[in-house]
């Protein structure tokens, strides 16, 4: 009886270590960085892609090593934490990994995105990453871009163009999903009772048009729930504390706040607290984004939740160029995996957030 015993020992200690193998990535629990909203399980990452495309892109590339390669950024601000954040991540990158890189920021403004774009093709680029104002009206740039023979990778935002004509891959996070936990969150945070204010990001905006359309797909069942006002804060605080201060005038009776981004979120509890109300108990408010401030407005009980924008696009793309430059396979969409912020695990990565 102790030999099968101690056989049997054996036998289960090594199916124990089959299973362990076999555990998807991300299968241990301090690796999990989702709260109590939305999907839960989502990988703790800083640069990793969740998923692909499937699809890739038969272009031949420049003959030049990412080593010996001019890298152009055009980023379209500078003008808030998540821009700064991965501004910084592309400049370490960059200025690590690329013969020469060189950095744009279009203020804001979509004509000095084309100009910046126009002024690194005509300096020599032989790679562009474009981080696109808006969906519309890049067109101009990603033209020059063709004609020049520089191959184009989308980050963050998309724009209007053909993949694999005009550009080669995009790099950047689910905006449809990244809407639909936060309005899974609020719906059960509200008991599916809620009047709701939107703070919309930058009009015509791929990220604008997606967080709004996830945010009603999730809401869509719940007749309690109604979004009673609608106004793009322009991710910016003063442009949220600015709208939210306009809308809670004419709609007294909101209890609820969408923003897209936490920028505007913080703004509009400064709006709310200024108001006399008390955020996180007259109003439940979730946003986008994932930043130190809005984590530590959770902490603070100011603010419901908020779904991780990832914005350290560095390594992932420096990763993708040099992968497209020694002629590998690229996925023509790369979206990054985000994590879900809420009271459950804030005070956990508050320090590890931008």
């Amino acid at each position: 009886m102790a030999r099968n015993k101690s056989l049997w020992i054996v036998v289960v200690l090594g199916l124990m270590l089959v299973a362990a193998a076999c555990s998807p990535p991300g299968a241990n629990p301090e690796d999990q960085g989702a709260g109590s909203g939305g999907k839960e399980g989502q990988q703790q990452v800083q640069t990793g892609a969740e998923s692909t495309s499937g699809k890739t892109c038969d272009v031949q590339p420049p003959d030049v090593t990412l080593e010996e390669a001019t890298v152009g950024f055009s980023q379209t601000e500078n003008n808030n934490p998540w821009r700064i954040a991965q501004t910084e991540s592309m400049k370490t990158e960059g200025t690590k990994r690329a013969g020469k890189y060189i950095a744009t920021d279009a203020q804001s403004e979509t004509p000095k995105q084309v100009s910046d774009v126009e002024d690194m093709l005509a300096q020599g680029i032989d790679i562009l990453i474009l981080a696109p104002r808006e969906f519309e009206g890049l067109a101009p740039a990603l033209d020059a871009a063709n004609k020049a023979d520089v191959p184009v990778f989308l980050v963050d935002r998309e724009a209007r163009g053909e993949v694999c004509e005009e550009y080669i891959s995009f790099l950047g996070s689910n905006f449809i999903d990244q809407g639909e936990r936060a309005g899974e969150w609020l719906a059960q945070a509200t008991d599916g009772e809620a009047v709701i204010a939107e703070l919309e990001g930058t009009i015509g905006a791929s990220v604008t048009n997606d967080r709004a359309e996830g945010f009603r797909n999730a809401i869509e069942d719940e007749s309690g729930m109604e979004i009673v006002a609608s106004q793009s804060g322009d991710f910016t605080r003063a442009g949220g504390q600015e709208v939210m201060e306009q809308l809670i005038q004419a709609n007294p009776n909101i209890n609820a706040v969408y923003a897209h981004n936490d920028e505007m979120a913080i703004g509009a509890i400064q709006a709310l607290e200024d108001a006399g109300k008390t955020p996180g108990e007259d109003v439940t408010i979730v946003s986008v984004d994932g930043t130190r401030d809005a984590l530590q407005a959770i902490i603070d009980g100011k603010l419901g939740a908020t779904v991780e924008s990832n914005p350290r696009f560095g390594p992932l793309t420096f990763d993708t160029i040099d992968k497209f430059l020694k002629g590998e396979p690229i996925p023509q969409k790369i979206i990054l995996k985000d994590r879900f912020f809420d009271k459950s695990n804030a005070e956990k990565y508050i320090d590890s957030a931008y």
